[in-house]
């Protein structure tokens, strides 16, 4: 019996956020599909990191054509290609997370972008408010949900939602009463103009 031996060069590619969250999902999840991988995003940090789902499912390959995954084919039913993370992905994984950021948090919030160019505040208020209120709850309910045997870094981002969401809910209830407070004021104006 003969055995052929194929060497496979290894691509260098620049590891990317999109990256990092592939990487993290398959240590904790052992192996996955892409759209496993979509699903675990959407209930977990899909949360507080967007991203193209078309990144999501192309990336498994890319990071396994650089040997930060491998690659295995379901041999029957619908043939999907299942990931899991090799030794040199785990080490580059647990360089990222071990390296502390300074990053500062960009906020690139489309209401405030369109309140600061003239949006009326007292819809954009009520519009936020009705958005956020829901994210709230549902970020309660994961945290309710831990059972306390789940690392807790994922309990800590939660936690760290929570106060996001309800310092944002505490801005718009503060817009939407500035801005109830200018219509009474604007009404007082027009009623003295009146007389």
């Amino acid at each position: 019996m003969s055995c052929t031996i194929v060497a496979i060069r290894m691509q260098e590619i620049q590891l990317t956020p999109t990256s990092y969250i592939v990487l993290g999902l398959l240590d904790q999840a052992s192996e996955a599909t892409p759209y496993e991988l979509k699903q675990m995003v959407d209930l977990s940090v899909g949360h507080f990191w967007s991203l193209p789902r078309s990144q999501l499912y192309a990336e498994p390959a890319r990071l396994a054509r650089a040997g930060y995954l491998t690659e295995s084919q379901e041999q029957d039913g619908r043939r999907r290609k299942r990931y899991s993370l090799t030794e040199r992905g785990r080490d580059a994984l647990g360089r990222w997370t071990g390296a502390p950021t300074q990053q500062i948090t960009e906020l690139r919030d489309l209401a405030f972008l369109k309140l600061y160019f003239g949006a009326d505040p007292a819809a954009m208020a009520e519009a936020q408010l009705a958005a956020l209120q829901p994210l709230l709850k549902t970020y309660q309910a994961m945290r309710t949900a831990n059972t306390g045997e789940e690392p807790r870094g994922p309990r800590q981002t939660v936690e760290a939602g929570i106060d996001y969401v309800k310092a944002s809910i505490r801005a718009w209830e503060r817009i939407a009463h500035e801005a109830a407070l200018g219509a009474v004021g604007a009404a007082r104006t027009q009623t003295e103009r009146r007389r």
